[in-house]
């Protein structure tokens, strides 16, 4: 089976089983309240989607975007309130992003292919990967309505695995940014 499991470190207690599937999982996000995981399963339809797990009572998964496209890559704002996500529907992999408590809004973020999203810690910017691998940040309001402004390139990375989730990280005042990425080609032998 596969699964999530937590274990504390440095602790040597067994790690526990937060939920068990046959299917494909993978963890995005813990809510910045730490009461509930966001990931990507495929469940039973060969489709990713994106779901909560509560980790108090039952730890029944609730499905946030559940649609016949592949959602994942799945970030909670800083607030808890939006999920901005990676969706194909439009044939390419787009960022975007929802309310979490109304599943039939949503707003497209990036135009062009888009990847990795990560929310500035105090939740008025988005930044993600852009298809020629560029870091591009969009300024957002969520109050008194959802806007996001026009997405502006910041720098070409040179990240290569750009389908992982872990690329890189944004410090809290989206000033400075941690990125796996190789430097340079090695010498010809």
């Amino acid at each position: 089976k596969l699964g999530l499991y937590e274990k504390l470190a440095g602790t040597g207690q067994a790690e526990q089983v937060l939920f068990e599937t046959l299917s494909y999982i993978s963890a995005d996000d813990w809510s910045p309240d730490g009461r509930s995981i966001l990931f990507t399963s495929a469940g039973q339809s060969a489709n990713a989607d994106l779901f909560v797990l509560p980790l108090d009572g039952a730890r029944r998964p609730v499905p946030v975007v559940q649609t016949p496209s592949d959602e994942g890559q799945g970030r909670f704002s800083p607030d808890g309130a939006w999920i901005a996500y990676v969706s194909n529907e439009s044939g390419r992999l787009e960022v975007y992003v929802r309310p979490l408590a109304d599943p039939t809004r949503k707003w497209q973020i990036s135009s062009s292919g888009g990847r990795q999203p990560e929310w500035r810690r105090d939740g008025r910017e988005l930044f993600y990967l852009a298809a020629d691998r560029t870091l591009m940040a969009v300024p957002i309001k969520t109050a008194p309505a959802f806007e996001a402004g026009t997405p502006t390139a910041l720098f070409r990375t040179g990240v290569q695995g750009f389908f992982n989730r872990n690329d890189y990280a944004v410090s809290a005042d989206g000033q400075r940014f941690l990125i796996n990425t190789r430097v340079g080609d090695s010498p010809a032998s």
